[in-house]
């Protein structure tokens, strides 16, 4: 059973009862993406993490909203049946961004959301906080092809909270936080003075500001949205224990950059080729460490998420 409220807008929408009232009630929402379970993670563990994402939210008193477009309606909050679908690796299911999801919604198809595509839907309906794993950014050889994520204008477009392990190891980093700096989106640390590089916790790279608590957050994030200006990005280290040492994670991404250029992968096909191929190199460890990492955000966003409430 789903609810089709009365929003300010005519895009087909059909949102979980619980999430709808708790949107109507002020009661904390995390929102999830679906792209990672199409595209990112292998079965089973892709449910696994959907469940545990899931899962961690709701221990702490918060609603979780997995996103995702089905039959020609964007759904906010999935049943099981719904996820399952989202983890079975379905060659019908798109990727979708912002460039590609009014096309996606008229065709019918089923849709599995980027981070962008996540922040778009978010704003439609007033969540607040959105758990991922990494953004995207700009990739290493965008001299060549401007390879340039979409996710870095919707951070900066829609007014959520982005609670990320920072951005994708496998991308140019220095230029990815330059982009950002631009395009005015505040880049702030959880716990740290230190940009994390996704399975590495830290980098050469500082954040603008430094938060050690979900409440001191939520103050800043109720600052910034009353300056009607776009998103923040939080970037929360993977944590210690699951990282992977910075020297070995820059050599697995080096053959997988080769690779991808042999067999010439670009464009939306090469983050999924590259940690596909950074999780064979590393013998899954760096499977392991995405895995430890979104479950870390999802308990960071939740805790967010109650504060951001209170307010």
């Amino acid at each position: 059973m789903v609810t089709r409220p009365e929003l300010n807008t005519r895009l087909p929408i059909d949102i979980q009862p619980e999430v709808y009232f708790a949107l109507r009630t002020g009661q904390p929402i995390v929102a999830f993406e679906t792209t990672i379970l199409s595209f990112g993670l292998p079965q089973p563990l892709n449910m696994e993490v959907a469940l545990g994402c899931e899962k961690r939210a709701r221990d702490l008193g918060v609603i979780p909203a997995s996103i995702a477009m089905l039959d020609g309606r964007i759904h906010i909050g999935l049943e099981k049946e719904q996820l399952e679908f989202f983890c079975s690796k379905n060659s019908e299911i798109r990727k979708v961004n912002p460039q590609n999801f009014a096309s996606t919604l008229a065709m019918g198809k089923p849709g599995a959301f980027t981070v962008g595509g996540c922040l778009m839907v978010c704003a439609l309906v007033g969540i607040r906080v959105f758990a991922t794993g990494g953004i995207g950014g700009i990739h290493r050889d965008w001299q060549v092809i401007p390879d340039v994520s979409s996710d870095l204008q919707a951070l900066s477009r829609y007014q959520t909270i982005t609670v990320s392990a920072g951005a994708k190891s496998i991308l140019n980093i220095p230029a990815t936080l330059e982009a950002l700096e631009t395009l005015g989106v505040p880049v702030v640390g959880w716990n740290t003075d230190k940009f994390p590089l996704f399975h590495c916790p830290t980098s050469q790279y500082p954040v603008s500001a430094r938060f050690d608590t979900a409440k001191d957050v939520a103050e800043f994030a109720k600052l910034h949205f009353q300056l009607n200006t776009g998103g923040i990005l939080l970037a929360a280290p993977i944590p210690a224990e699951h990282a992977i040492e910075f020297e070995q994670l820059e050599k697995w991404i080096t053959i997988a950059l080769k690779e991808a250029s042999e067999q010439q992968v670009h464009g939306r096909d090469i983050t999924p080729f590259l940690l596909e191929r950074l999780e064979k190199h590393s013998a899954g460890k760096s499977l392991e460490a995405n895995t430890e990492l979104i479950f870390n955000n999802s308990t960071i966003a939740a805790q967010i998420a109650l504060e951001l409430a209170k307010l």
